[in-house]
C-alpha cells in the first residue's frame, strides 16, 4: 500500500528532472535490479563489471524497464532483459576484457563494489 502511493510521488518527482538527470536515475535504478539479477542468476560472476557492462550496452528502453522493477524487485522480465542484454557481441566483449581480470583477482558474485 506504501509503495503504491510513493511510487507517483518519485515519478513525479523525476519527470521534473531534466533529460541528464532522469537517465542518472534511471540508471542507478537499473543497476539495483541488473545486481541482484546477476548475483541470483550468475553465482561466480564478478558482479560490478558484469553491471557496468549490462548497463552500458543496455538501451534506453532496456534500461526503464530494469529501473522499473527497482521497487519491487527483479522480474522474470528483468531476468530476460538482463540475458538479452548479455548475449549481445558487444556485453561478452566487454565482459570478457573487464569481467575475466576481475574473476581472476577474486571479485565475484555477492561483492560488488
Amino acid at each position: 500500500m506504501r509503495l503504491a502511493l510513493l511510487a507517483p510521488l518519485l515519478f513525479a518527482a523525476v519527470a521534473a528532472c531534466s533529460p541528464q538527470v532522469q537517465d542518472q536515475i534511471a540508471r542507478e535504478a537499473a543497476r539495483s535490479t541488473v545486481a541482484r539479477v546477476v548475483t541470483q542468476q550468475l553465482p561466480g560472476v564478478p558482479v560490478q563489471p558484469a553491471i557496468d557492462c549490462v548497463i552500458d550496452n543496455a538501451t534506453a528502453a532496456q534500461i526503464y524497464a530494469l529501473g522499473a522493477d527497482t521497487l519491487g524487485g527483479p522480474t522474470q522480465s528483468s531476468v530476460e532483459i538482463v540475458a538479452q542484454i548479455a548475449s549481445q557481441p558487444q556485453t561478452v566483449q566487454c565482459l570478457a576484457t573487464r569481467g575475466l581480470p576481475a574473476l581472476m583477482q577474486g571479485q565475484t558474485a555477492g561483492r560488488a563494489g
